[in-house]
């Protein structure tokens, strides 16, 4: 498997964001491998490129695309996936949640991916155990949290200090790698996830997003 077991740091920004940069992005890379992390998780083949002048690491690629007629928005189709097989990353992550796509069924995506690079790994971005369990039967290499709490089926039930339940249930499940990732925001509750059973998980605003990490300071003390 190209993910070893540990921390996966996620570095991205989008466009609205003050650290919207590849070059920024690759020097966060290279701060989470100098830290420990073990792979690295980001958005955009030009961001992947740079990433991987700066370390070694393996990459979840990822492309956040919005479409009107879909609220899908992770690789959500065969243009993001050509941008990522380009890329060079290692893992591609896409949305595999049951919204409507915009093209392309997930079926489709997953025959296209391993029929181009048979040596490209997937992971399944889920919200529930039975999206969880289609990527299962689709046979992804990885099922991760990620979107458990941002989906409508789910609004509300993000991982938090006191609900990890979504985690422990599909490590239960399924003979596959459980990605914890989605609302990790200490090392306590990191801790917690690879007690439970998750192979690794991902962290992502609590390390990268300095605009995040500010704004829970000032609303504690609010």
């Amino acid at each position: 498997m190209h993910l070893s077991k540990g921390l996966i740091v996620s570095c991205q920004a989008l466009k609205e964001e003050p650290l919207h940069s590849s070059f920024i992005m690759s020097k966060m890379a290279l701060a989470a491998k100098q830290g420990g992390a073990v792979g690295i998780r980001a958005n955009s083949k030009k961001d992947i490129q740079e990433i991987k002048k700066e370390v070694n690491l393996p990459i979840i690629g990822i492309v956040k695309q919005d479409y009107i007629d879909s609220e899908v928005f992770i690789t959500a189709s065969k243009k993001e996936v050509d941008e990522l097989l380009e890329s060079g990353c290692e893992v591609i992550a896409m949305d595999s949640t049951k919204n409507r796509r915009p093209k392309e069924t997930l079926k489709e995506l997953v025959s296209y991916i391993r029929n181009k690079k048979t040596h490209i790994e997937l992971m399944a971005d889920c919200a529930t155990v039975e999206e969880a369990d289609i990527a299962s039967k689709l046979h992804f290499d990885y099922i991760a949290t990620t979107l458990h709490g941002y989906t409508k089926e789910t609004k509300g039930k993000k991982i938090s200090d006191n609900n990890f339940e979504f985690v422990r249930e599909l490590v239960e499940s399924f003979n596959i790698p459980i990605i914890a990732e989605g609302n990790i925001l200490n090392p306590a509750m990191y801790q917690k996830c690879l007690n439970i059973g998750a192979y690794s998980c991902v962290v992502g605003g609590a390390i990268t997003r300095p605009q995040q990490i500010t704004r829970r300071f000032v609303d504690f003390i609010e």
